[in-house]
């Protein structure tokens, strides 16, 4: 992935940008403490990507001020996860914010055009997981891809799967995201050529243990190629799925 150090670097050389100017922006200051938080504003510097603000245990006027702090040093695009009806209620009058009920995921500012070397599908066992999956796919489309959602397509009707067969093995990252026993993983890694990230949820009965059977699952996966991330985390997926389907040969 370009961080923004080498896009400031290349347009040193090619002339788009003075030396003064990149030198100002490299040394601005990498992080601004507002009291509850330090915000961290060279993270798109160092990794690619700017920060995500994590909504959960947030107020409203903690996460107004985290956004404002990014808007004024610069940064377009934010991306907030599990923000709360309520606080969206409280904060979608300050901002040009797009809010998804379903994953409780909200984006400020535009969604850019994808730029990843292929596409990310993004599976789910069930219609449950859909929140989970959203999530991850939401957080792909913000970092640059696009995303392909095939949606309750779990092993207890596996032709369900088979029918997108030609989508799976076309893609270039996959997300499966799954409850229950989690298996939808290792099917999907046992016909895909690319990396699978398995997302494990808290859907099912008692003795799925709020996703750690599915978890334990995907973990013990024989299928080749398959990782894991948290349950019910699908902002890492989505995350790490971008940052794959954007990887560059390092010289």
């Amino acid at each position: 992935m370009k961080t923004e150090v080498r896009n400031i670097l290349e347009s040193v050389r090619d002339g788009s940008v003075s030396v003064d100017d990149a030198l100002a922006a490299l040394k601005a200051q990498p992080f601004e403490d507002i009291g509850y938080a330090k915000v961290d504003l060279h993270r798109r510097i160092r990794q690619g990507a700017p920060e995500v603000i994590y909504g959960a245990g947030k107020t409203a006027q903690q996460i107004s001020g985290i956004t404002d702090t990014m808007l004024r040093n610069g940064q377009s695009r934010i991306l907030i996860t599990r923000l709360s009806p309520e606080n969206h209620e409280i904060i979608k009058n300050s901002y040009d914010i797009k809010y998804d009920p379903l994953s409780k995921t909200a984006v400020i500012g535009d969604i850019p055009p994808a730029d990843g070397i292929g596409k990310i599908v993004v599976a789910t066992g069930g219609t449950s997981d859909i929140p989970v999956a959203e999530e991850a796919a939401i957080t792909s489309e913000v970092h640059g891809n696009e995303v392909l959602r095939l949606y309750d397509i779990g092993v207890a009707g596996i032709h369900r799967l088979m029918a997108h067969r030609d989508d799976i093995m076309g893609a270039s990252v996959i997300i499966a995201v799954a409850g229950m026993e989690g298996a939808l993983a290792s099917v999907v890694g046992g016909l895909a050529d690319c990396p699978v990230i398995a997302v494990p949820t808290s859907v099912g009965y008692g003795a799925s243990f709020g996703g750690l059977s599915a978890l334990l699952s995907m973990l013990n996966s024989c299928a080749s190629g398959v990782s894991v991330v948290n349950i019910d985390n699908g902002f890492g997926a989505g995350y790490l799925a971008g940052m794959i389907n954007h990887m560059e040969a390092k010289k």
